[in-house]
C-alpha cells in the first residue's frame, strides 16, 4: 500500500473523516477462535491495515468452486475486456447490477473507475450471474482494503463462487433476490409488527417498500456503517443482513411514528433516513439493536427462502418483471364480502405470508350463499391451502383465522377430532378493534427449549426425550409443523381441527374459536396455542361465515 492502511484508490482525507484509523493491531490465534464476538464488537473496525488483513483471511477461507478466478486471471483479461476506453469512469456497468449506481464511499476518481473495470471482468467470468444489484457496493468496499484491482477482483470472485449451501452470501439471480425480499417481508410481518403496520398504512404497495431492503445496506448506508455490517456478515453470513435491515426499519419507525412522512413516497423516505442514519444512531447501536431481536435462525431463513422461491416459480416469476401489488391483490371493483370491507381485507392480506400475498382472494364458501352447514363448508374448502375464515356475529363483531393447511387433513384421523396445521396459523379480530394473535412460539421462542417434567415412576425431573439443540440455528421455522419443535406440551400446537359437529381453531386451556355444526353458535376464549384474548363476545350467535382461498392472479 502507498501508506499504512491506504491505497491509491482511496481519498485519504475522506477516509480519515469517515473512519478514524487508530493504527495497526494484530489478531492472535486465540482471538481467531472468537471472531464472531470480535466482529460484533468492532475489534478491527478502526484499523484499516488490520481490517484488510482480516478480510483477506476470512475471504480466503470461504469454501469455493474448484475453479475460481484469481488475481492472475484479472491481469490476463482486464485489458481485453476494458479495451481502449479513454476513461474508466465512463465504462458501462454490467446489466446484472440493474442500473445500481456505484457507491463512492471514500474512493477517488481512480477508485471509482477501478470498480467498473472489476465489475466488467466479473461479468466476463461469471456468465451465470443474471441479477446482482448488491455487487457494486461490495466491490467498492473491498477496494478500500485491497492492495490493487486484481486482489479486489479475487476477493469478490471468492464471495460469488461460494459453494457452501449453509453459507449463503450474495443473491445472483432475480429469483433469489425476489424471494429474499419476500422473506424480509415475512420477517418484518412477524418481528416488527408496529413498523409493518405503518408501512401498510402509508404505502400504496408494501412489498415494493420491502424490495428495497438490500439497497438500504448495499448503497445507502454510509461507509463506516456498511463496513461494520460487512465485518459481521463475512463471519456469520446472510442472516446478519436481515437483522440489520430489520433494525433500520425499527429505528425508522421509532423516529417517524406519529410524524407526517416527508413525502408520499415511503421508499424515498427510508432511503434518506438510512443515508443520514448518523443523526439517529451510531454503528454500535445499530448492530446492538440488530442482535437484540429475538427471532430467527439461519435454517428458518433458508426454509422461508425456499418456500418463497417455490411460490415464485409456480407463478412463473423467475426474471425481473412487475410485482403484483399487495394492495391491488384485493381489487375494489370485484371484491364482494358480506363481512369485511375492501380496506379490512387488505389489512388481513398484509398479514399473510409473502408467498400468498401475491395471490388474489377467492370466495370459497359463504353461509348466505351455500347455507349454514359445516359439512358444506368443508366440501367447499377442501383442496385449497391456505384458507381464511371470517365470522360476523349478530352483534356485528368480526373475527377470524388464517389457516395454513387443507381442511381435508382432518380425514386422516379416522373420524376422531384431532388437531393439525402449522405455526403460520393465526387468529384475529377486526371489530370492534383490530388485533392479531400469532403462534405463541413466535413471541416466546424460549418455549422450545428443553423442558423438564416429573416422572410418575421416579418422582424426579426428567428431560423430554428429544431436547431441542441449544444452538438456536438448529431450530426450524414456524411455517413448518410443530413436530419440528420440542414443546413442553401439545397445547402450544393445537392449530385447527374439524369434525362432523364442530370446527375448532386453537387449543389448550380453551379454544380461540369453536363453531358448531350448524354454523349457528360459537364461543371464543384464551388458548395456549395463540395466547389470545377472546376474539369477540365469549358466547356468540353467527350472522355470517365466509371462507376465502388464495388464487393465482394469472388464473381467472
Amino acid at each position: 500500500m502507498d501508506s499504512p492502511g491506504y491505497n491509491c484508490f482511496v481519498d485519504k482525507d475522506k477516509m480519515d473523516a469517515a473512519i478514524q484509523d487508530l493504527g495497526p493491531k494484530e489478531l492472535s490465534w486465540t482471538e481467531l477462535q472468537e471472531l464472531k464476538q470480535l466482529a460484533r464488537e468492532g475489534f478491527w473496525a478502526q484499523s484499516h491495515a488490520l481490517r484488510g488483513k482480516v478480510y483477506q483471511r476470512l475471504i480466503r477461507d470461504i469454501p469455493c468452486r474448484t475453479v475460481t478466478p484469481d488475481a492472475s486471471v484479472y491481469s490476463d483479461i482486464v485489458g481485453k475486456i476494458v479495451g481502449k476506453h479513454s476513461s474508466s469512469s465512463s465504462l458501462p456497468l454490467p446489466e446484472f447490477v440493474d442500473n445500481t449506481q456505484v457507491p463512492n464511499y471514500c474512493l477517488n476518481a481512480r477508485g471509482e473507475g477501478a470498480v467498473r473495470k472489476i465489475l466488467l471482468c466479473i461479468a466476463n467470468q461469471f456468465p451465470d450471474i443474471s441479477f446482482c444489484p448488491a455487487l457494486p457496493a461490495v466491490v467498492a468496499l473491498l477496494l478500500h482494503y485491497s492492495i490493487d484491482e486484481a486482489e479486489c477482483f479475487e476477493k469478490a470472485c471468492r464471495i460469488l463462487a461460494c459453494n457452501d449451501p449453509s453459507k449463503k452470501l450474495i443473491d445472483q439471480s432475480f429469483l433469489a433476490f425476489e424471494s429474499s425480499c419476500m422473506t424480509f417481508g415475512d420477517l418484518v410481518n412477524k418481528y416488527c409488527q408496529a413498523a409493518h403496520k405503518l408501512m401498510v398504512a402509508v404505502s400504496e404497495d408494501v412489498l415494493q417498500v420491502y424490495s428495497d431492503w438490500q439497497r438500504w445496506l448495499f448503497g445507502e448506508l454510509p461507509l463506516n456503517y456498511f463496513a461494520r455490517v460487512f465485518d459481521v456478515f463475512l463471519v456469520e453470513g446472510y442472516k446478519v443482513l436481515y437483522r440489520v435491515a430489520l433494525a433500520i426499519l425499527k429505528f425508522f419507525h421509532k423516529v417517524r411514528a406519529g410524524q407526517p412522512l416527508e413525502s408520499d413516497n415511503v421508499k424515498h423516505d427510508i432511503r434518506m433516513f438510512v443515508k443520514d442514519i448518523a443523526k439517529t444512531v451510531s454503528p454500535e447501536k445499530l448492530l446492538e439493536k440488530a442482535f437484540a431481536i429475538r427471532l430467527f435462525s439461519r435454517k428458518e431463513i433458508h426454509l422461508l427462502q425456499m418456500a418463497n422461491e417455490k411460490a415464485l416459480k409456480q407463478k412463473g416469476i423467475t426474471v425481473k418483471q412487475k410485482r403484483q401489488f399487495v394492495h391491488l391483490a384485493v381489487h375494489a371493483d370485484n371484491f364482494r364480502s358480506e363481512i369485511v370491507s375492501v380496506k379490512e381485507m387488505r389489512d388481513i392480506w398484509s398479514w399473510v405470508p409473502e408467498r400468498f400475498a401475491l395471490c388474489q382472494p377467492l370466495l370459497l364458501f359463504s353461509s348466505l350463499q351455500h347455507g349454514y352447514s359445516l359439512t358444506r363448508f368443508f366440501f367447499q374448502c377442501e383442496g385449497h391451502e391456505p384458507t381464511l375464515l371470517l365470522i360476523k356475529t349478530t352483534q356485528k363483531e368480526v373475527c377470524g383465522a388464517y389457516l395454513s393447511t387443507d381442511w381435508s387433513e382432518r380425514n386422516k384421523f379416522g373420524g376422531k377430532l384431532s388437531f393439525f396445521g402449522t405455526g403460520e396459523c393465526f387468529v384475529f379480530r377486526l371489530q370492534p378493534e383490530v388485533q392479531r394473535y400469532e403462534w405463541v412460539v413466535i413471541k416466546h421462542p424460549e418455549l422450545t427449549k428443553p423442558t423438564y417434567f416429573m416422572s410418575s415412576e421416579t418422582s424426579t425431573p426428567s428431560p423430554l426425550s428429544h431436547p431441542v439443540p441449544s444452538d438456536p440455528a438448529d431450530r426450524l421455522s414456524p411455517f413448518l409443523a410443530a413436530r419440528h419443535f420440542n414443546l413442553p406440551s401439545k397445547t402450544e400446537s393445537m392449530f385447527m381441527a374439524g369434525g362432523n359437529d364442530c370446527l375448532i381453531v386453537g387449543g389448550g386451556g380453551g379454544q380461540a374459536l369453536y363453531i358448531d355444526g350448524d354454523l349457528n353458535r360459537g364461543r371464543t376464549g384464551h388458548c395456549d396455542t395463540f395466547n389470545n384474548q377472546p376474539l369477540c363476545s365469549e358466547n356468540f350467535l353467527i350472522a355470517a361465515v365466509e371462507a376465502w382461498g388464495f388464487q393465482d392472479p394469472d388464473i381467472q
